[in-house]
């Protein structure tokens, strides 16, 4: 599992191409995705029922690791959009089973896309 308490890890920027490669065998009947996100080799993907973090590992960049947050076991969330001298935008979600996992965005993603698409499904469900 990934380890979400290193946060730089995940500094995201806005991946246009909507890649999904490597996740299209384990979406289920009526997934969606709404966003990627990338860093150097990592992957963020927000779909209409989870987040699937990519952790991409190793030299070659062979062996990858699927870490996959089902909104349906968020107990909260909190989005921090950029600023004038913070550029940077994150997201915060708290898992039942988890505890705190934090996504940091670069300053031009949209972060309340994001929080409109959780927004939807935690608290429609």
């Amino acid at each position: 599992m990934i380890d979400f308490s290193k946060s730089a890890v995940f500094k995201l920027t806005l991946d246009k191409k909507l890649d999904l490669g490597l996740v299209k065998d384990i979406l289920v009947a009526g997934e969606e995705a709404y966003q990627t996100y990338t860093t150097v080799r990592d992957k963020v993907i927000f779909t209409n029922k989870r987040v699937i973090a990519i952790n991409i590992q190793g030299f070659l960049g062979a062996k990858k690791d699927f870490t996959s947050l089902p909104y349906s076991k968020i107990q909260a969330f909190s989005v921090e959009t950029a600023g004038t001298f913070d550029l940077d935008a994150e997201l915060d979600l708290w898992f039942s089973s988890v505890g705190k996992v934090r996504f940091e965005f670069a300053a031009n993603c949209n972060v309340q896309e994001i929080n409109r698409v959780i927004s939807e499904y935690v608290l429609n469900n």
